[in-house]
């Protein structure tokens, strides 16, 4: 998936959580389309030391430590900015369940701080990410995430003569970020330690790092204002993932691996994520890349608007009745973002 270099030429954009897995891949390409500046904003000072010493040779990446549920560091931050791309956010699901409240605070509250930061500082677009555990959320993670995505679709509606166009871009679960199955699996092979398998049916939508980040990308080309961008992607079993992988290694290394345990679901798991509901597919357009499902608030998006797409099949896009990689499609995978056990 490519997207237009050319709009972010002489542009200064801001990237909230620019320090993690999916920010710090936003950055990095957009260094490549020739910014005027490139604004990391973070909590974690150390990360960002460490990101500087990685990105040296450049000499228009900026460094902000703050937190977006401050909205006068936002204002400070954003000032002179032409795009945001928001990746901060309390993500991981047990985490949330067990701090329900912190959850609120970063991931509805830091949104309507951004929101409200980029129409004050007239923000050409704000991009925000999004998770598939919106949808049917049945943990704090997802019931946070889904009022986010209500909170930037209202903000289209409600912004008036304001010029900014907010957009979200939905995800499934991103191959090698922190805190993902595969570099935990990984870790407890080398360790020699038992595979924690939650439940053996678990099936999750994949994509890479790489394929997250271009589509953000490719969202803000899209986007004309409280759209919602959905990848399409593969979907594995959770089972088959960690027999792959221990495989691998065990072909790699001529080692015996360890057993594969299934020790049940986390608090807030689902067996089976969704990407979209029926009712979005009723008003969904797609291409043979992505979904672009209009905002309900703004009624029905003319199709003319966005070339190359044609209306969506109605149906519900689920892990659980989609089409999975077989295990040597899913070494195919981990091969190309360099996760494997080879040397």
């Amino acid at each position: 998936m490519s997207f237009n270099k050319s709009i972010y030429k002489n542009r200064t954009i801001l990237v909230t959580g620019g320090t993690g897995s999916i920010g710090k891949e936003i950055v990095k390409l957009l260094l490549n389309c020739s910014p005027k500046s490139v604004r990391v904003f973070s909590r974690d000072e150390s990360k960002q030391f460490f990101m500087q010493q990685e990105l040296k040779n450049f000499d228009n990446v900026r460094y902000f430590v703050g937190d977006i549920r401050d909205k006068q560091r936002l204002l400070f931050a954003l000032e002179g900015v032409d795009y945001v791309f928001h990746a901060a956010a309390l993500k991981h699901v047990p985490s949330c369940e067990y701090n329900p409240f912190e959850a609120v605070k970063t991931n509805v509250l830091g949104v309507q701080n951004i929101i409200e930061a980029s129409l004050e500082k007239k923000i050409k677009k704000v991009i925000v990410i999004s998770t598939d555990k919106v949808v049917n959320p049945v943990n704090t993670m997802g019931t946070t995430k889904l009022l986010s995505e209500k909170l930037v679709a209202a903000a289209d509606y409600y912004k008036g003569s304001h010029k900014t166009i907010f957009a979200c871009v939905r995800f499934g679960n991103v191959m090698g970020s922190r805190g993902s199955v595969i570099p935990l699996f990984k870790e407890q092979i080398l360790k020699g330690l038992p595979i924690t398998l939650t439940d053996k049916n678990m099936t999750r939508f994949i994509m890479s790092i790489s394929q997250a980040s271009n589509l953000v990308l490719k969202a803000a080309e899209y986007a004309h204002g409280g759209e919602l961008f959905i990848l399409k992607m593969p979907t594995i079993k959770i089972q088959e993932l960690a027999e792959a992988m221990l495989e691998d290694f065990e072909k790699t290394t001529g080692q015996k691996g360890p057993d594969i345990v299934e020790v049940g679901i986390r608090p807030g798991e689902k067996i089976y994520e969704e990407l979209m509901t029926l009712e979005e597919s009723k008003r969904a357009l797609c291409n043979d890349e992505m979904f672009i499902i209009p905002s309900i608030v703004n009624g029905k998006a003319d199709i003319n608007l966005y070339k190359g797409f044609y209306i969506a099949t109605q149906e519900n896009y689920s892990s659980e009745n989609a089409p999975a990689l077989n295990k040597n499609e899913i070494l195919n995978l981990l091969r190309s973002e360099d996760l494997t056990f080879e040397k």
